[in-house]
């Protein structure tokens, strides 16, 4: 699994049915990580509890002096977790990315979901999108702070 994360002041997912349809707002967190997780075909259970674990320890929040110490698990910073199949596109040929190396939506959703239930179980405070929707992810970013993360 793949997870983008930006470390945020805030941020918030509408969701729409389609691209012109009306959106709702679906999830929204004051300060923490704003996560885009991807899912691969080899991915399993317990690969979606070795990103949560990672996201949740992840030492990329301020300490209030200015270094980087802070985890989620530190300060109680709050998730956004919106699923992102694109995080395995591939571009190295040609101008139009493949997308073969991202696991389909039957395999894909319940790994999202499992990241959310182990984070919840960590105790954080966890906001999603919607699966199978057209999402805006609204990111107010902190620093910026931005790293790929792979498990």
């Amino acid at each position: 699994m793949r997870a983008l994360v930006q470390r945020v002041r805030e941020a918030w997912v509408t969701s729409s049915e389609d691209r012109d349809g009306p959106a709702e707002q679906v999830g929204r967190i004051g300060p923490g990580l704003a996560v885009l997780v991807g899912a691969t075909h080899d991915d399993d259970v317990a690969t979606a509890h070795r990103l949560a674990d990672k996201l949740f320890h992840l030492r990329i929040l301020d300490d209030g002096a200015g270094d980087m110490n802070l985890s989620c698990a530190d300060t109680g910073g709050e998730l956004l977790v919106v699923s992102q199949f694109t995080l395995y596109g591939d571009a190295r040929k040609g101008r139009r990315p493949s997308f073969v190396a991202a696991a389909p939506p039957d395999l894909a959703e319940p790994l999202v979901d499992e990241v959310v239930t182990r984070l919840r179980e960590h105790g954080a405070t966890v906001a999603t999108g919607r699966f199978r929707t057209y999402m805006q992810v609204h990111i107010v970013g902190d620093g910026p702070v931005t790293l790929m993360v792979e498990v």
